[in-house]
């Protein structure tokens, strides 16, 4: 697995990030040779949130890949918190609690990568500061993130957290674009031209800020998959082509498509299934040229002016 930097950190990550949110779907043996393929693969780094399964994925994670300080060594783990029963909570003590919690369910001491999980319309970023101090100076947390949030937002934390934000995990994929086509579309009268999101893209790259893109395979908002649907043959039709050219499948193609941009995403996938998370992996070694990806980028609809 093709490795790089996670932001402005010096830590060394895999370019396809695992996601732990569908795991309480699986038996314990199959938990046990999820994880087992994931480590084979390279595919070392797993992404968490206290909310998937309600805690309950942290725990069978952390049982399925027998954690010890052996094992800790040889991974890198992310988790999220922040999202509260009907709100979002970025209050000092609900960030100290909730990893807290997580570092018991994933038994380890500490997180490689604690991201805020969505953004929180009452934040205190006084609060916020106070919170990342105390982790880090505890050895809790090494390093810190968001998650959906957009440019102003980023620089709001920035003015009083004094560590890094490192990850950006936002909603990309080739269906779900519009973070790159209204950077293609700027000045035109066009629903592409639209910036919902402050130019987030641009804002990652400038200040050194990895993008993981969740649901890579999604369109809408988890209305499915876009693989092999019939609401997108000439899509599908250009990835199959290129998949046969690469001698790869589909999956492969999709994933090779956000890692071939040079902003340096690290897509985090979701499949619980072995066959497509080793499928997932293989798009490390794929290098899409500027043709093939721009011909994806069109076969999905988008435009160029």
């Amino acid at each position: 697995m093709r490795t790089m930097k996670l932001g402005s950190s010096n830590l060394e990550i895999p370019v396809v990030a695992v996601g732990c949110m569908r795991i309480n779907s699986l038996e314990k043996k199959e938990a046990e040779k999820f994880v087992q393929t994931a480590m084979e693969q390279g595919a070392n780094f797993f992404d968490h949130a206290d909310i998937y399964g309600a805690g309950a994925c942290e725990e069978i994670f952390s049982e399925a890949i027998h954690m010890n300080s052996t094992v800790r060594e040889k991974i890198i783990l992310q988790s999220k918190c922040g999202i509260r029963k009907g709100q979002f909570d970025f209050s000092k003590e609900h960030i100290l609690t909730s990893v807290d919690s997580i570092l018991k369910r994933l038994q380890t001491e500490y997180l490689d990568v604690l991201l805020l999980h969505r953004p929180d319309a009452l934040v205190e970023p006084e609060e916020v500061a106070e919170a990342f101090e105390l982790l880090e100076s505890a050895g809790k947390v090494r390093h810190f993130g968001v998650s959906n949030q957009n440019p102003m937002q980023i620089q709001l934390l920035q003015k009083y957290v004094k560590q890094p934000i490192v990850a950006n995990q936002l909603q990309l994929s080739i269906t779900n674009s519009t973070m790159i086509s209204n950077g293609i579309n700027v000045n035109m009268e066009n629903e592409a031209a639209i910036n919902r999101d402050g130019s987030v893209l641009d804002f990652c790259r400038l200040h050194d800020i990895t993008i993981q893109p969740w649901s890579p395979f999604q369109y809408g908002f988890f209305e499915g998959v876009f693989l092999d649907n019939e609401k997108f043959p000439e899509l599908n039709k250009q990835i199959n082509e290129l998949a046969e050219k690469y001698k790869v499948s589909n999956t492969t193609i999709a994933i090779a498509w956000l890692l071939r941009h040079p902003a340096n995403m690290q897509p985090v996938i979701g499949t619980m299934n072995l066959e497509r998370l080793v499928d997932c992996c293989k798009a490390s070694d794929i290098h899409l040229t500027r043709e093939e990806w721009y011909s994806i980028y069109r076969a999905a609809g988008n435009i160029l002016p």
